[in-house]
């Protein structure tokens, strides 16, 4: 028996569902954008392990302001680079960074800021976070493209781990250049990172002025060093 003809949809149809995919769209488009990344060579297992729970605490942070979509990267080992797709789901970046070891290799400074760049390029990110203990890279690279980052309104929020002094050095140049912010924390100071953590979201989300309506530590040391 034959089938029966397959009903086609109407052009109001049709026109209904491309006005509901281009609502989705822009919706996900106008969602802030916070890309999180983390030095997950070897050294950098403890922190790794730490910021799988702080990160809930950046949702926390933004709940009240706006929907915050963040993106998970990581380099480790041999040239291994990772960048997840744009989550506003906390349990899924969660799982995620608890996936993942920590392997010996080198920095992969430069290979982030690019990254990031790009990201921007296609639709605008916030802000960058970044946590991190060492520098193998050429700091005149380094910051060289913060400044572009700086140039194209891309903050850079560097969390150091210790206080190797050329690593402080350039990340605070860094921060500088590209308009963002450097503090420094330990294996002792969780609750300094969740708070640091914590504030960025808050900016990423609601921008400056949601900031200034934040009454923790972490955002009054942030505003110290954000440009006005």
């Amino acid at each position: 028996m034959p089938k029966p003809p397959s009903r086609r949809s109407s052009s109001s149809e049709i026109a209904r569902f491309l006005h509901k995919s281009k609502a989705i769209s822009q919706f996900v488009e106008r969602q802030p954008r916070l890309l999180f990344a983390v030095d997950a060579t070897a050294s950098r297992q403890p922190t790794w392990d730490t910021a799988s729970h702080i990160q809930q605490e950046m949702f926390r942070a933004t709940a009240k302001v706006a929907q915050l979509s963040v993106q998970l990267c990581y380099y480790r080992g041999f040239h291994d680079f990772s960048a997840s797709p744009w989550l506003d789901d906390s349990a899924r970046l969660r799982q995620l960074m608890g996936a993942v070891r920590c392997e010996g290799g080198h920095t992969q400074i430069a290979r982030l800021l690019r990254h990031a760049l790009a990201e921007h390029g296609a639709a605008p990110v916030r802000a960058v976070v970044f946590i991190g203990d060492a520098l193998e890279e050429n700091p005149d690279t380094l910051c060289d493209l913060a400044g572009q980052c700086g140039i194209l309104r891309l903050p850079l929020f560097l969390f150091q781990e210790g206080d190797e002094r050329r690593v402080r050095d350039t990340f605070e140049q860094m921060a500088r250049l590209s308009g963002g912010a450097w503090a420094r924390f330990d294996s002792r100071s969780a609750d300094t990172l969740a708070a640091l953590l914590g504030a960025v979201a808050c900016y990423a989300a609601g921008g400056r002025a949601a900031l200034e309506n934040n009454a923790s530590e972490g955002a009054k040391l942030l505003l110290r060093q954000l440009p006005n």
